[in-house]
């Protein structure tokens, strides 16, 4: 009798050791809190998980169709002129002046294949000085010309022959920051017949 007793005994408490073994871990807990259970890690060492960011959806999504030019402001601090990136990325095409020695001298920024594009923004002949983006085609506002707007070149209508020159700009704390002689350069280069 005695034998069955501590077998017994033996087997309940193997029984015991293996269903606390084979159970879910839980994290200590008090009173008051509920066991949290803690999901078991495998490690292989031959293994690296890359786990790519987060997507980062722009603010305003681009409208279907085309889309106007926004006037925006610049800054103007020496001969650093700037707009901010948000206003290009919220109305994904945009229109500003740079005044100098008395006269206005208009640019555009848009995006076009997730890029920031600089442009002068001037048709000579019609004495147009918006375009509506529409896909990869700029639109003159007054004449209709088309002109490419990965390029700046014209496409077809009256003021086709006044391609877009490109302006460079560098990314500084937000901003879309330009030479002015640069600006002053691709306007008088928009100017002219090429």
């Amino acid at each position: 009798m005695l034998k069955r007793f501590v077998f017994a005994a033996i087997l309940l408490s193997l029984a015991l050791i293996f269903v606390a073994c084979s159970g879910p871990a839980t994290t200590p807990t008090n009173s008051t809190q509920a066991p949290v259970p803690q999901t078991p890690q495998v490690v292989t060492p031959s293994t690296t998980v890359v786990v790519p960011p987060a997507p980062n959806p722009p603010s305003n999504p681009k409208p279907s169709g085309p889309i106007k030019a926004k006037w925006i402001d610049a800054q103007v601090s020496g001969s650093a002129v700037s707009i901010p990136v948000s206003e290009v990325k919220n109305n994904w095409n945009t229109v500003f002046k740079l005044t100098k020695q008395g006269s206005n001298l208009t640019f555009m920024a848009y995006i076009l294949d997730g890029e920031i594009q600089v442009r002068g923004s001037a048709c000579p002949p019609c004495k147009g000085i918006t375009y509506t983006l529409d896909s990869d085609i700029l639109v003159c506002d007054v004449c209709a010309t088309t002109f490419k707007a990965k390029t700046g070149a014209g496409i077809k209508g009256p003021c086709v022959n006044y391609p877009k020159a490109a302006i460079q700009y560098k990314i500084v704390d937000g901003n879309i920051v330009m030479n002015e002689t640069d600006l002053v350069n691709a306007y008088q280069e928009t100017l002219k017949a090429g």
